[in-house]
């Protein structure tokens, strides 16, 4: 399975951005095509429906080959699509940020009617959309009808918003500010 054609696909994914890329003959070009698409699905930096649009033809191999290596070099050291399936579901995803797009609509309604008070829901505000973007994230990850280099991109985005301690450890924050109530007791 891993003839000349396979080292020849993973020397030319992994060279830099620019570096010259040899004439393929024609006979040539089935093989290689089929070797450089089943490493870049392996790292995936390819997703398996794009295989349709990028190495098709001979005459794209040098573009199409810069694109994936942009994407190799992007995506080193982001977490594998795999790490999706620690974060709840989209339907629950959806439901935390509908929350949290109710509950930043309510806020800006009471720094309308409060104006004396405008400042201090305008830090709310902000927070609540910091959280949004971090279930935006979990969201875009989860989306099974993104190419698997979008939600890697996302996967990336949120151990970033994260840190990555909480992220590895799986602490998701609340889809709000809830450290902004107070106590009953």
């Amino acid at each position: 399975m891993f003839g000349p054609e396979f080292i020849l696909a993973q020397v030319l994914l992994i060279a830099p951005l620019g570096s010259p890329i040899p004439d393929i003959d024609k006979d040539q070009w089935p093989p290689l095509q089929n070797a450089i698409q089943s490493l870049a699905i392996d790292w995936e930096i390819l997703d398996q429906r794009e295989i349709k649009y990028v190495l098709i033809r001979l005459e794209d191999f040098k573009s199409d080959l810069e694109l994936l290596r942009k994407r190799y070099i992007d995506l080193q050291g982001v977490p594998r699509i795999a790490d999706c399936n620690r974060f709840p579901e989209r339907t629950r995803i959806n439901e935390m940020l509908s929350f949290n797009r109710n509950f930043r609509k309510s806020l800006e309604i009471k720094q309308n009617i409060e104006a004396d008070r405008a400042d201090d829901y305008g830090a709310v505000i902000r927070e609540t959309d910091q959280l949004y973007q971090v279930w935006d994230c979990v969201r875009d990850a989860r989306c099974d009808f993104y190419y698997i280099t979008v939600r890697r991109q996302a996967l990336k985005k949120l151990q970033y918003l994260l840190g990555p301690n909480d992220y590895f450890a799986n602490r998701l924050p609340p889809s709000i500010p809830t450290w902004r109530f107070r106590s009953i007791n």
